[in-house]
C-alpha cells in the first residue's frame, strides 16, 4: 500500500475503509460503554472505547471483502493522527479508533501473576476466534499507575499481538533512535533483503518553567495605603482583581518530525540531527497552575465564610461593650417613657438622640485603643466614604439639598449605564447606593482590617449613624427617594423605609412651623401634592387601577408606588375650628353648601350625579410604604383569617383603612356626592352604563352600580356610610413614621455579623460580576463572556429564593473565581508573548489569535514553527531560561542534549544550548513486512517508544499471518 508521506510502495493488506481524517482523533467525539463481568470468582469491568464517526453506517457495511482485515490493523499505519494531544493512552500508542479494555473491578487486586495474565490472554484469544470479533481487546495488567496492557486482535487469517515493556530508567543502548531501530528490526525478524523502509515519526517535548524577565504582571495592592488609614473613596469603592501568583506554571513545546525514513536522519550515542529549531512542526501547550490564589476570589471566599458565623455582636466585641449597650437601651427606653408622660419634662435632655450620643461617648471612652478592631482614623475614613454629605455640608438644609441633588444626578447616570439594572436580576442594590458601598466596605474591612470583629465594630457604628440621622432629620445619603424598592435586597429596603420615615417626619415638622393658620397650612399640603401621585399631569387612578386593586382598597403593590410627601393631621382641637361637613352631626341638612376642601383638579369632564358640579380628584393620603418582610407578614395574617364569612369580613375591614381615607377625602372635595360618584372615579368598572330609551323616545345613558356593589353588607357601602367629609390633612395618619423608624432601627441593631453578610452577599456578587465584566472588556475573551452570563443567570435563580442554599451560593462563587482565573491566565500569556505593548500588524494579530487558542485548546500548532512570530518568542524564552540556569550547577542526570544545540555558542563564548534536554521523547516506528515467514502476507508492524527521565516504555503491535507460516 502507499504510505502517506513517502513514495515507496509496499505490498500490504487490502483496504476496507479510508483512514481517519487529519486531527479527527482530537476534534472527534469519543464514547465509551462499560459493563461488569465475572471470570471464575474474579470481577472485571469491560469498557468499549470508540470514535463516533458520521460514516459509520455507510462505510464497511456495504460490500465487505472476504480477505479484508480489521480496522485496527489498518489504523496502525495511519499517519493522520500521530501524537494526539487529548486521547486515551492506547489511542496515542497504537492509533486505533475502536478497542475493548478489560480491567480488574473497583475493589479487586491488580493482575500481577504471569500465569494469570497468560490465562486471560489465552481466554481472550479463544473468544475472539469463536466470535469472529475483529475489535482489538486489551487486558490491564500490573499496577494501574503503570498503565500496562496486553492484548490481541484477530482477523481472517491474521493476528496482531499487542505487547508492552515498562522500565524505570532508559537503558543506555536504547537512549537514541539507532538502538530503538535495532529492537524493532529484531522483533519483526524479517529476513527480506533489502528490508522494506521503516517509517519514522519523532516528537521531542521541551518544558519551560522559569519565565525569567517575563514575570507575572500582577501589580500588588498598596498595603501601605490600605493599612495606614489613608483610605479614600477609590480604594474602598473597588474590588481587587488578579492572581497573586503566575497562573501559567509551565510551557510545553513539542517539536515534531512527522515523516522520516531510516537513513534520512542520524540519531545515535555520539551525534544527532534532531535540532528543535529545524523541526518542521511545532506545537505548544501550557500547564495551568491548580487553583492559583486570586485577589477577588479570596475576598469573596472570606466574605462568604462570615455567613456561617454564629456569634452575636456582643459576643464578638466583649461583655463590657454589651453592658454599655444595655445601659444605652435602658436610657432610651426611659427617655421614651418620660416623653410620653404628661408631666413637664425638659425634652432636650432626655431625647433619644442625646442618649445615643452619650452612649457612643461612653463606648469610645471605655474601649481601649488596642481593643478596638478599627482605629478612629480608619473608621472616620470609612464613614466619610459611606456618608460624604457629612463632610460637605453641616446644616440640615444644605445637607438635604446636597443629598437630593446627588441622588438625582446619580439616577440619570445610572440610566445611561448598561449594567445598572443588574441589581434587579441579582436582588442586590444599585451600584451607587449606600447598601452597595456598605457591602464593599464590609468586604474590605473583613479581609484587611480584623475579620469578624472589625465587621461587628463597623456595623455598630453604622447603626448609631442611622439613629443619629433619624433623630436629627438628616436624609440618608445614597438612597433613591420613594418607598422601598422590592427588587432590592431586604437591608436596602429597610434603609429606604427609614429614609421614608425621615421624609415624613421632616414634612410634619415643617408643617408645624407654619404660623399663618389653616389656609396656609392647606395651601402647603395641596402644593406638595402637585409632585405626588395625583399631580396635574398624572394619570387619574380611575383609568389606571385594576378592578382587583379597587375592590377592597388599593392593592398592596400600589403601596410601594408613592413618592408623595406626608399630609399633616391636625389635633382634635384644631379640627373643631372648621365647620362640620357632610356626614357629621349638624352638617347633613345642607350638604350641597358645604365648603369643598382638599381638591386637586377636575376629573376630566365628569360631573356629580345629583348636583351636576364638576367631579374633583381629592388630595389623598398615600398608603404606608412596606418592605417585603412586612408584606409577607400581612399576607400571612390575612391568610390565617380563613375563608369563612366572618373571616372575609374581618379581612376586608383590615384592608379598608386606605379605602376609608380616600372616601373621606372624596367627600370633602365633592360636597353632595354619592357612592356612585366615588365608584366612577375609584373603580370605574363597578359602575355599569347602558343606553336606554326614555318615555319621550330619546336615547339616554343610564348608569348604576355593579351587582357586587349591591350585595347586602357590601364593605364599600358600609365604609361610605361611616366616612366623614374630612380632607387628608385632618385625617388620622395611615403611616406612623415614628413607630416604623424605631422598628427599622431595632431590626438593624439586632443583626449579627452573619446576618449582615447574608444581606449584603447579593451586593458583593453584583460588584464582583461588574468587576469581571470590566476586566473582560479589556481582554475580550468570548468564552469568558459566556461564563459571566451563565454565572449571572445562576446567581439570579439562587438569590431570588427566599432562603438561598449556601451550597448553591458556593457554586456561584466558584464560577466567578474560575472566570477570574481565566482572565488572569490570558493576561499572563499576553505579557509573556509581548501582546498589548502597542504593536500593530499581522504579527500582533497572529500572536493574539495564538494566545487565545492556548486558552481554549489542549495543544496549538505554531505557525512557521521556530521561524514564525510565536516560535521566535518561544525560542527567546528558552534561551533566557538557559542563561539563567548557568547560575546553578547543571544536573548530569538530565540526559544528553541534542548535537545541534550543543554547538551553539552563547553568553561570551560559553557553550550554552538554546534548549534544555527534552523532558520527553516519543519515537514511532512502523512498516509493513511479512511475518513470520518470508512468503507470508505483508502485515503492519508498529512500535511506539517513550523515553523520559524516569520512564522507558515500548508499546508494540506485531502482526503475523496465521494461514501461511
Amino acid at each position: 500500500m502507499l504510505l502517506p508521506g513517502h513514495t515507496h510502495y509496499t505490498p500490504c493488506m487490502p483496504l476496507l475503509s479510508f483512514f481517519p481524517s487529519q486531527g479527527e482523533y482530537t476534534s472527534g467525539i469519543w464514547e465509551e460503554k462499560s459493563k461488569d463481568i465475572n471470570f471464575a470468582d474474579f470481577k472485571f469491568s469491560i469498557t468499549h472505547h470508540y470514535l463516533k464517526q458520521e460514516s459509520d453506517e455507510g462505510d464497511g457495511k456495504e460490500e465487505p471483502e472476504e480477505d479484508a482485515f480489521p480496522l485496527a490493523m489498518q489504523d496502525l499505519l495511519c499517519m493522520n493522527n500521530d501524537f494526539p494531544p487529548r486521547a486515551h493512552c492506547l489511542v496515542r500508542w497504537y492509533g486505533m479508533r475502536e478497542f475493548l479494555v478489560i480491567s480488574p473491578g473497583a475493589n479487586c487486586e491488580a493482575i500481577i501473576s504471569e500465569s494469570k495474565c497468560n490465562l486471560l490472554l489465552s481466554s481472550i484469544s479463544i473468544s475472539l476466534a469463536n466470535s469472529g470479533c475483529q475489535v482489538p481487546m486489551f487486558v490491564q495488567i500490573q499496577q494501574k499507575w503503570r498503565r500496562m496492557y496486553a492484548g490481541e486482535c484477530q482477523g481472517p487469517g491474521v493476528r496482531t499481538d499487542f505487547e508492552m515493556v515498562h522500565l524505570r530508567k532508559v537503558p543506555s543502548q536504547y537512549n537514541h533512535l539507532s538502538g530503538l531501530l535495532d529492537i524493532f528490526k529484531s522483533k519483526i525478524g524479517c529476513s527480506l533483503t533489502p528490508l522494506p523502509p521503516i517509517n519514522i515519526a519523532i516528537r521531542f517535548t521541551y518544558v519551560l518553567q522559569d519565565w525569567q524577565q517575563y514575570s507575572w504582571p500582577q501589580q500588588p495592592p498598596d498595603f501601605d495605603a490600605l493599612l495606614g488609614g489613608e483610605v479614600g473613596g477609590v480604594e474602598f469603592g473597588k474590588l481587587p482583581f488578579g492572581a497573586c501568583e503566575d497562573p501559567i506554571s509551565e510551557l510545553h513545546l513539542a517539536t515534531t518530525w512527522p515523516h522520516l525514513t531510516e537513513g534520512i536522519v542520524v540519531d545515535n550515542d555520539v551525534y544527532s540531527d534532531l535540532d528543535p529549531l529545524q523541526a518542521p512542526h511545532w506545537s505548544v501547550r501550557v500547564r495551568k497552575a491548580e487553583n492559583p490564589q486570586c485577589l477577588l476570589g479570596d475576598f469573596l471566599t472570606e466574605f462568604f465564610k462570615l455567613c456561617c458565623r454564629k456569634e452575636s455582636t456582643e459576643e464578638i466585641l466583649g461583655r463590657g461593650l454589651a453592658e454599655e449597650e444595655g445601659k444605652e437601651n435602658s436610657d432610651i427606653s426611659a427617655a421614651l417613657s418620660k416623653l410620653t408622660e404628661p408631666a413637664a419634662v425638659p425634652i432636650p435632655k432626655l431625647s433619644v438622640s442625646n442618649m445615643v450620643h452619650s452612649a457612643r461617648k461612653r463606648i469610645r471612652r471605655h474601649r481601649r485603643i488596642d481593643e478596638s478592631p478599627l482605629s478612629n482614623e480608619m473608621l472616620n475614613s470609612i464613614l466619610l466614604y459611606l456618608f460624604p454629605d457629612a463632610a460637605v455640608e453641616k446644616s440640615s438644609e444644605n445637607s438635604d439639598s446636597k443629598t437630593a441633588q446627588t441622588n438625582t444626578n446619580g439616577k440619570n447616570e445610572q440610566d445611561k449605564d448598561t449594567d445598572y439594572n443588574l441589581f434587579s436580576h441579582l436582588k442586590s442594590a444599585p451600584s451607587d447606593s449606600l447598601s452597595y458601598r456598605l457591602a464593599l466596605c464590609v468586604c474590605l474591612v473583613n479581609f484587611y482590617h480584623g475579620g469578624v470583629r472589625a465587621v461587628a465594630h463597623l456595623w455598630q457604628e453604622f447603626v448609631l449613624e442611622m439613629r443619629y440621622r433619624w433623630e436629627n432629620n438628616y436624609l440618608i445619603y445614597g438612597l433613591a427617594s420613594g418607598p422601598p424598592d422590592l427588587r432590592c435586597c431586604l437591608l436596602h429596603q429597610k434603609l429606604q423605609m427609614l429614609n421614608c420615615c425621615i421624609e415624613r417626619k421632616r414634612a410634619r415638622d415643617e408643617a408645624r412651623k407654619t404660623t399663618d393658620g389653616g389656609k396656609e397650612r392647606e395651601r402647603k399640603v395641596s402644593g406638595g401634592c402637585q409632585n405626588g401621585r395625583f399631580g396635574p399631569e398624572s394619570v387619574p387612578p380611575a383609568t389606571t387601577a385594576s378592578d382587583s386593586a379597587r375592590e377592597v382598597g388599593k392593592s398592596w403593590e400600589s403601596w410601594s408606588d408613592s413618592e408623595d410627601e406626608f399630609f399633616e393631621c391636625l389635633s382634635d382641637q384644631e379640627e373643631m375650628e372648621f365647620p362640620p361637613t357632610a356626614g357629621e352631626k349638624g352638617g347633613a341638612k345642607d350638604v350641597s353648601k358645604a365648603k369643598p376642601e382638599g381638591r386637586l383638579h377636575p376629573h376630566g369632564n365628569m360631573t356629580l350625579i345629583n348636583s351636576g358640579e364638576p367631579l374633583y380628584i381629592p388630595v389623598t393620603q398615600e398608603p404606608a410604604p412596606m418592605t417585603e418582610d412586612l408584606l409577607e407578614e400581612q399576607s400571612e395574617v390575612l391568610a390565617k383569617l380563613g375563608t369563612s364569612a366572618e373571616g372575609a369580613h374581618l379581612r376586608a375591614r383590615m384592608q379598608s383603612a386606605c379605602l376609608l381615607s380616600d372616601m373621606e377625602s372624596f367627600k370633602a372635595a365633592n360636597p353632595g356626592c354619592v357612592l356612585e360618584d366615588f365608584v366612577r372615579w375609584y373603580s370605574p368598572r363597578d359602575y355599569v352604563e347602558e343606553e336606554v330609551v326614555d318615555d319621550k323616545g330619546n336615547t339616554v345613558v343610564k348608569g348604576e352600580l355593579s351587582a357586587r356593589m349591591k350585595i347586602p353588607g357590601n364593605m364599600w357601602v358600609e365604609a361610605w356610610e361611616t366616612a366623614r367629609a374630612t380632607p387628608a390633612r385632618r385625617q388620622r395618619r395611615l403611616f406612623d413614621d415614628t413607630k416604623e423608624a424605631e422598628k427599622v432601627l431595632h431590626y438593624l441593631a439586632v443583626q449579627k455579623p452573619a446576618d449582615l453578610t447574608s444581606h449584603l452577599l447579593p451586593c458583593i456578587l453584583h460588584a464582583a460580576i461588574l468587576k469581571l465584566k470590566e476586566e473582560e472588556s479589556v481582554e475580550d475573551i468570548p468564552s469568558v463572556k459566556k461564563a459571566i452570563q451563565q454565572a449571572t443567570s445562576h446567581a439570579s435563580k439562587v438569590l431570588h429564593h427566599p432562603s438561598p442554599d449556601y451550597k448553591k451560593l458556593e457554586d456561584v462563587l466558584n464560577q466567578l473565581i474560575a472566570v477570574e482565573t481565566v482572565i488572569a491566565r490570558a493576561r499572563s500569556l499576553k505579557a509573556k508573548f509581548g501582546i498589548g505593548k502597542g504593536e500593530k500588524g499581522e504579527d500582533a494579530e497572529e500572536l493574539e489569535k495564538f494566545v487565545s487558542s492556548l486558552l481554549e485548546e489542549p495543544e496549538v500548532a505554531v505557525t512557521g514553527a521556530g521561524r514564525g512570530p510565536a516560535g521566535s518568542i518561544i525560542h527567546r524564552l528558552f534561551v533566557s531560561a538557559q542563561r539563567a540556569a548557568l547560575l546553578a550547577p547543571l544536573d548530569d542526570d538530565l540526559g544528553r542534549v541534542g548535537g545541534a544545540e550543543d554547538r551553539k555558542p552563547m553568553g561570551g563564548g560559553i557553550n550554552v544550548p538554546d534548549f534544555p534536554p527534552p523532558a520527553g521523547r516519543e519515537i514511532l516506528l512502523r512498516t509493513c513486512v511479512p511475518r513470520p515467514a518470508p512468503y507470508s502476507k505483508a502485515l503492519p508492524q508498529r512500535l511506539f517508544c517513550v523515553l523520559m527521565r524516569d520512564e522507558f516504555r515500548l508499546a508494540g503491535a506485531f502482526s503475523s499471518d496465521t494461514s501461511f507460516f
